[in-house]
């Protein structure tokens, strides 16, 4: 297909699950059966009022309860089955999993996860270099596919993710040196956007807690019918 050198080729949401009762406590990573709260699903509810009217061609998530919950409340009056995403999972902590973030905040290694991500690894767990290389294939492939998907006109995804994959992700896309990551907030429910262009990504908006910008190119109305108050996040311990 043919494209413009100008024209955005794809628009990418990243959106961090809304609030649970870990958030900000305690290091969720990938323990099982964390859940929204009444807060967390009122949030939900908002985001999809808030982006109601923005279309929206796949709804991918990380596979764990609480990314799942919110990419629901987007997919089920658009019609769309939300597609986990495991690469774009939370951070594997390691023995840090399920710890209290006060706790956490002692640790002579949270410096260095402050400070230097790009070399400190969790004990028994993952680098953030490590998450951000898995992260970014993993939206690459799933933009590449939504571009071929919908042919000339501009894809729209939606990725429900984590506080630190997504942020480790802007980085990437904005050229930022993986240790400065920390300094970007992105809170429950907010919506980071990002046109993918053949010029290289755009970011078009962070941490958002209000209006979306549109893509550049609505979509067709067919495939309209296919799929007819954001604050700072610390990191390492509100996911």
């Amino acid at each position: 297909m043919h494209r413009f050198a100008d024209e955005p080729m794809t628009q990418l949401l990243l959106i961090r699950h809304a609030t649970n009762d870990w958030v900000g406590k305690r290091l969720a990573g990938w323990t099982p059966g964390v859940h929204l709260n009444a807060h967390g699903r009122a949030e939900a509810a908002t985001l999809a009022a808030r982006l109601r009217d923005h279309p929206i061609d796949a709804i991918h998530a990380s596979p764990l309860e609480r990314t799942l919950e919110t990419a629901a409340f987007l997919a089920l009056p658009r019609g769309l089955t939300v597609l986990p995403l495991p690469d774009v999972g939370e951070v594997r902590f390691g023995a840090w999993t399920g710890q209290a973030i006060e706790d956490l905040r002692k640790d002579p290694l949270w410096a260095g996860v402050q400070h230097y991500p790009s070399v400190t690894r969790f004990p028994d767990g993952e680098t953030l270099g490590e998450v951000q290389a898995r992260a970014v294939a993993a939206l690459g492939a799933v933009v590449d596919a939504a571009g071929e998907a919908v042919g000339d006109r501009e894809a729209v995804v939606a990725v429900v993710s984590h506080a630190d994959v997504i942020k480790v992700v802007l980085a990437h896309y904005a050229g930022v040196h993986l240790d400065l990551f920390q300094r970007l907030d992105v809170a429950p429910a907010s919506v980071s956007v990002v046109h993918l262009t053949v010029d290289g990504p755009r970011i078009a908006g962070i941490n958002l807690g209000g209006p979306v910008p549109p893509p550049s190119r609505a979509p067709t109305t067919a495939a309209a019918g296919a799929g007819t108050p954001a604050g700072p996040a610390g990191p390492g311990g509100s996911r």
